[in-house]
């Protein structure tokens, strides 16, 4: 187990897509998959059958959340018998699980992962076929296609493309894995910087900045981005961590019985963790425009009352009818968008051709060809791009180009 890797939460994954007739014993009485032999390897070779719980997992582009029900995977030789009482000199593993929710939304094409944990438990994942969220789970195992019907298994998982990085961690949660890297170095300088409090999120913004001190936009905005985008949530979660735990260690000494006080601390985590994010990379990339002298309004007020992320050179040039409107740009900036990037459709009108800048890797070629129908531009760090398809990335701007065209635009 290596920190800092996906081997500190997995120690071997397993992946498939389903064929018309596993997806039929999905749902049927049977409940068995043939052909599993590759599993030996990150499952074992148990004497008699092996039970490990599991949590199950669906996903799919249209719901935020999975769907998700514990049980139970079931490993186990089907010859060891015969081959004790008769001889017979081989072996047929076979993986049993019971029917779930999960498995009842199971479809042919399916993408299946079997995952085994660091606590010898099992995370079975179905992601709908075609979708980002399948195609973000084979990028963060580092599967670029699966040709053969078996599974395609990957034990080694030290590598540098299983480093944990910002889009790692954030396709992780998707499917139920919190992270747990932190900086503790920074702590005690934190609490004593922001009085031992969240501090406003621009604020945290410019000082996770400042403790990656050799790193200028200036040379690298794309780099710059994704560098301070991660510093900036390791040391959230750092300060979250012990803030949370005072709270948490503060209710149950005062002897609180109702659970309420208890949920609202969490959901008032998780939505600040939500908006935190969204606004931390606006804080950074106004960072990246302000070094390059590129001039902007931030949530400038268009038609409807409807407020775009950024508008360049500024609202008063938009809002200004003699001002060219090919001068003009609008950025929509969004760390994860799915099928949220609809509504920058209408955000500003002068504006037909939207651009979008995001940190989500993986988008399905079905997402980005919408995209293109809708004349919305996908913007994405130059590291990112090559989680994307050759055709795909033959078509996605980096920041670095976008901030020369806004220069440009500003310029003329």
């Amino acid at each position: 187990m290596k920190p800092g890797y996906l081997s500190q939460y997995f120690e071997g994954v397993a992946l498939k897509r389903l064929s018309v007739v596993e997806a039929d014993v999905i749902h049927s009485n049977q409940h068995e998959f043939n052909g599993v032999e590759g599993l030996r390897d990150i499952l074992g070779e148990p004497d008699g059958k092996f039970r490990f719980g599991a949590r199950f997992l669906y996903l799919t582009d249209q719901d935020d959340e999975p769907v998700v029900e514990d049980g139970f995977l079931t490993w186990y030789d089907a010859r060891q018998k015969a081959r004790l009482e008769r001889g017979v000199n081989r072996s047929e593993y076979r993986l049993y699980f019971p029917t779930n929710l999960v498995s009842q939304c199971a479809a042919a094409g399916d993408l299946l992962v079997i995952a085994k944990r660091a606590d010898n438990t099992l995370l079975a994942i179905v992601a709908e076929k075609d979708t980002t969220i399948e195609r973000q789970i084979m990028w963060l195992f580092g599967f670029s296609d699966l040709t053969h019907p078996g599974f395609s298994i990957k034990s080694e998982l030290e590598t540098e493309q299983d480093r944990i990085g910002f889009a790692a961690r954030v396709i992780l949660e998707q499917i139920g894995v919190v992270t747990e890297e932190q900086a503790p170095n920074y702590l005690d300088q934190m609490l004593e910087m922001f009085s031992g409090a969240f501090p406003k999120t621009i604020e945290f913004s410019c000082y996770a900045r400042s403790t990656i001190r050799d790193l200028s936009s200036r040379d690298d905005p794309d780099v710059a981005l994704m560098a301070w985008m991660d510093r900036e949530e390791i040391l959230f979660r750092t300060l979250e961590k012990h803030l949370l735990g005072e709270k948490l260690r503060s209710l149950t000494q005062t002897g609180v019985e109702d659970t309420e006080p208890f949920i609202k601390l969490v959901q008032s985590a998780l939505q600040r963790r939500k908006s935190r994010a969204g606004s931390a990379l606006e804080n950074h990339l106004e960072k990246i425009f302000a070094d390059h002298g590129v001039t902007y309004t931030r949530t400038g007020v268009t038609e409807n009352r409807l407020k775009p992320d950024f508008i360049f050179p500024s609202i008063v040039q938009y809002h200004d009818s003699a001002f060219p409107q090919t001068s003009l740009t609008m950025l929509a900036s969004k760390s994860t968008c799915k099928d949220r990037w609809r509504q920058i459709l209408n955000e500003a009108a002068r504006i037909p051709d939207k651009h979008l800048l995001t940190l989500e890797p993986s988008i399905s070629e079905n997402q980005t060809s919408e995209m293109k129908t809708e004349r919305v531009q996908l913007v994405l760090p130059r590291g990112l791009h090559p989680t994307y398809t050759v055709a795909q990335q033959a078509w996605l701007m980096n920041i670095t180009d976008f901030t020369e065209l806004a220069l440009r635009r500003q310029n003329t």
